[in-house]
């Protein structure tokens, strides 16, 4: 192995665990952000507030490449942790609407970023041949943080303690940026293309796998959005689950990710067409949210074989659909990256927005769910309009 590809696969495993460690601080105020937004207002404008905060960062990501550009993405990671420190500290401690909601806003957005910048970093240190792989690994290592932050969470919080969630989030900062300060400050950056929004969409509309691949995404984020808005919502105030349970719960939901999504990325390089495997995950994603509507016993092992499997889906067609999209797309084609990477805010945008339009028609909130379904069935058109990578 030459000096090169130790440089490579040294750069990688910084990446990757600089993935688990902010997904472990994204992840920790998750699944508790819609329920500790309600206390300030109704669950009406908490969909406002995410649909607000999409909007914003959808803004952002068009702008993103021009900032590469200027400051470099190693700069720009470091000042949206900076902001994103603060932000989460304003969450723990002011107690005023107002300033909830703006610090809300401002996190959302610099945890999108955030993502992006990291996205960079691992395809520069990318090879086509082994996208898949690194792909998988890297998903399955951030996915690890996501089943450990429910069970933190469940212990951390108690009697309402949001704030204890939210400065155990803002502590994770800091490693990261100690890790980014000593690994990647001298990263070599791309020359990072700046085109018009408009052309990038044009770009991605002219290129049927590209902007299948962009729907197959964002069907996806669709569906975590809802899961992530609702589902917590619906255990804790209707169902009537313990904080503690849902942490167990959401934390044994998770596992999919990290037990499917590396091995199934070392298949879509070697043997496996991306587009059928996808496929199968949008029926299973679709079939356990229909579930979802009909189950309103308190069954704690009911509602969590529900939800593992919902995400067994989710891995699914999440794993592939990034094996695809970065065989597809390289470093320097930021541009198409970012408008990627909205899909994540687009879909904050609109599921809440669809949602509470159904809530004013008095829907109740589990027959929402019904709608998640008819949704998730739209990603068979999408996947299997691709053409396979191999």
């Amino acid at each position: 192995m030459g000096e090169a590809e130790k440089g490579r696969q040294s750069n990688v495993f910084v990446i990757y665990l600089l993935g688990f460690l902010f997904m472990l601080h994204g992840a920790l105020p998750a699944y508790i952000n819609s329920t500790f937004l309600s206390h300030f207002t109704t669950e009406r404008f908490v969909g406002m507030l995410y649909a607000v905060s999409a909007v914003l960062t959808i803004w952002a990501f068009a702008a993103i490449p021009k900032v590469l550009r200027r400051f470099g993405n190693y700069r720009a990671m470091v000042f949206l942790l900076v902001v994103d420190f603060w932000s989460i500290l304003g969450l723990a401690w002011f107690t005023d609407l107002l300033l909830v909601a703006a610090c809300f806003i401002i996190s959302f957005l610099a945890i999108a970023l955030i993502g992006f910048n990291l996205d960079v970093f691992l395809e520069s240190f990318s090879r086509d041949a082994v996208t898949g792989k690194i792909r998988g690994a890297f998903l399955s290592t951030s996915n690890i943080a996501w089943i450990i932050a429910p069970l933190i969470g469940s212990f951390i919080l108690s009697d309402g303690d949001y704030w204890k969630i939210f400065l155990a989030a803002a502590a994770l900062i800091l490693p990261i940026l100690f890790l980014a300060r000593n690994n990647l400050k001298n990263f070599k950056d791309s020359d990072y293309e700046i085109i018009p929004v408009k052309n990038t969409a044009l770009e991605v509309i002219g290129d049927k796998n590209i902007r299948s691949v962009f729907f197959v995404s964002f069907l996806l984020q669709f569906f975590y959005s809802w899961m992530v808005i609702y589902t917590p919502l619906y255990l804790y105030t209707y169902i009537g689950f313990s904080w503690r349970e849902i942490g167990i719960m959401f934390s044994i939901m998770l596992l999919p990710f990290v037990l499917t999504e590396a091995p199934l990325g070392k298949l879509a390089d070697r043997r496996w067409g991306e587009k059928e495997v996808m496929a199968v995950g949008f029926i299973v994603m679709a079939i356990a949210s229909l579930m979802i509507a009909f189950i309103g016993a308190k069954s704690f092992l009911l509602w969590t074989a529900l939800l593992f499997a919902s995400r067994i889906g989710a891995a699914m067609v999440e794993i592939m659909s990034e094996t695809y999209f970065f065989k597809k797309v390289d470093s320097s084609r930021a541009n198409v990256i970012g408008l990627f990477r909205t899909m994540r805010p687009w879909s904050y945008l609109i599921s809440p927005v669809l949602a509470t339009m159904l809530f004013a028609f008095s829907l109740p909130i589990k027959y929402i769910f019904i709608v998640l379904t008819l949704v998730m069935f739209l990603g068979l058109h999408f996947s299997l309009e691709l053409e396979d990578t191999r």
